[in-house]
C-alpha cells in the first residue's frame, strides 16, 4: 500500500513524539529504535523510511522537543508586556507541574548533563535550542529596557535550567518546592521584575 506524503509526515511526527519522550525520560544513550518505533505503533521496519540511523533520529528528535519548547515559550509570553512576560515564562518554568512533567519538559535541561556525550550533529542542535532559549529572554530583557540583556539572558537560562534540575533531584517534595519558589524569588529580584509581583 502506497501513502502519501501527509500521512508520512504524521507517522514522523509520531516517532519523533515517542523518541522525544525516551530521550527526556532515560536519556539519548539509552534510546533503542525497536522501543521508539513500538511505542509510536509501528514496526521496526519502518525506521529507515523516516531516518538513516538512530543517530540521525536523536537529532531529529531534539530539534522536534526545541520546536515544542519555543511554542511553550511563545505561548506562555504571548500578548504581555515584556516584564509581565518574562515573570509569566519563569512562573511556567519553575512551577511543580513542569518539574513534574519529566516525559515532556524542557529538552534544554534534560539533556544538559548527556549533551557533552553526544555527536557532533545532536550536541550543535541542543546548544542552538540554548542559544534560542536565551535569545528568546534577551529580548524581553532588552524591551524591557535592560542595556546587558545578553550576559543577563545567558546567566537567567543558567539558572532556570539549574534550578529545575536542582529541584527534581530533590527527593523531598516541602524542599523542591522550596528550590523552586527561592529561585524564582531571586531571579525575578535579579531581573528586576519583582515589582509588580
Amino acid at each position: 500500500m502506497r501513502y502519501d506524503g501527509e500521512h508520512k509526515l504524521q507517522t514522523r511526527e509520531r516517532v519523533l513524539d515517542a523518541a522525544a519522550k525516551a530521550i527526556r525520560l532515560s536519556g539519548p544513550d539509552k534510546v533503542g529504535v525497536a522501543a521508539v518505533m513500538a511505542d509510536a505503533g509501528l514496526t521496526h521496519g519502518g525506521f529507515y523510511a523516516h531516518f538513516k540511523s538512530k543517530d540521525d533520529l536523536v537529532v531529529a528528535a531534539i530539534e522536534h522537543m526545541l520546536v515544542q519548547a519555543r511554542s511553550r515559550f511563545a505561548h506562555e509570553t504571548a500578548g504581555r508586556e515584556p516584564a509581565e512576560a518574562l515573570r509569566a515564562y519563569i512562573d511556567f518554568y519553575l512551577s511543580k507541574k513542569y518539574r513534574d512533567a519529566r516525559a515532556s519538559g524542557c529538552p534544554v535541561a534534560a539533556l544538559a548533563s548527556d549533551s557533552p556525550r553526544l555527536h557532533d550533529e545532536a550536541r550543535a542542535a541542543h546548544a542552538r535550542g540554548v542559544q534560542t532559549m536565551a535569545a528568546r529572554i534577551a529580548g524581553l530583557l532588552r524591551a524591557n529596557g535592560n542595556a546587558d540583556a545578553h550576559n543577563l539572558a545567558r546567566s537567567a537560562v543558567a539558572e532556570l535550567i539549574g534550578a529545575l534540575a536542582l529541584a527534581r533531584i530533590e527527593p523531598d517534595a516541602k524542599q523542591s518546592d522550596e528550590v523552586l519558589a527561592a529561585s524564582k524569588r531571586a531571579l525575578k529580584r535579579r531581573l528586576g521584575i519583582d515589582a509588580l509581583h
